[in-house]
């Protein structure tokens, strides 16, 4: 056997190797909530709250119907306060696959949003900001609306989006 079909053997018997090793291996669960001030000004005020699919409806009644349609399979949120004053959710929805995130993007946007850089996609409006990035559509909310405010939503939503 020549050196160079040994070394191709060895390369495709580690490839195979390496596969069955991970066959079980789980994917690691993304947090893709920032910690308190690893974005300037933000404090995230309250634990992250998970949602199965089946219990969404605890969490938007009356809207996790669209969602379950779209394929999701769970929600996390959690509450977030900038500069001590603009108060704002985080909801991170894990669907299934990136359709699922592009079907709630495209039906949420109204002829106001604002084309935003942010993941695969994303708009904002005044007191919001949705993306999406591979399965997941991020939707941040402001309670009330200032003149910072979209700025500021603007940087938490990319302070997500590092950590997906």
């Amino acid at each position: 056997m020549s050196h160079t079909r040994r070394w191709m053997l060895a390369v495709a018997v580690l490839a195979i190797a390496g596969t069955l090793v991970c066959t079980g291996c789980k994917k690691k669960a993304v947090d893709p909530f920032p910690a308190t001030n690893s974005v300037a000004g933000w404090e995230k005020t309250s634990d992250t709250r998970t949602y199965a699919a089946k219990d969404l409806w605890q969490y938007i009644d009356g809207d996790a119907e669209q969602y379950i349609s779209a394929g999701v399979v769970s929600t996390a949120t959690s509450d977030y306060k900038y500069q001590g004053k603009l108060e704002a959710v985080v909801d991170v929805y894990t669907m299934s696959d990136s359709a699922g995130a592009t079907k709630i993007l495209d039906a949420g946007q109204t002829k106001d949003a604002k084309s935003v850089q942010l993941g695969d996609a994303g708009i904002a409006y005044a007191q919001s900001v949705t993306f999406r990035k591979g399965p997941y559509l991020v939707r941040i909310v402001a309670y009330e609306s200032t003149p910072d405010g979209p700025q500021a939503l603007g940087s938490l939503a990319h302070g997500v989006e590092a950590k997906l």
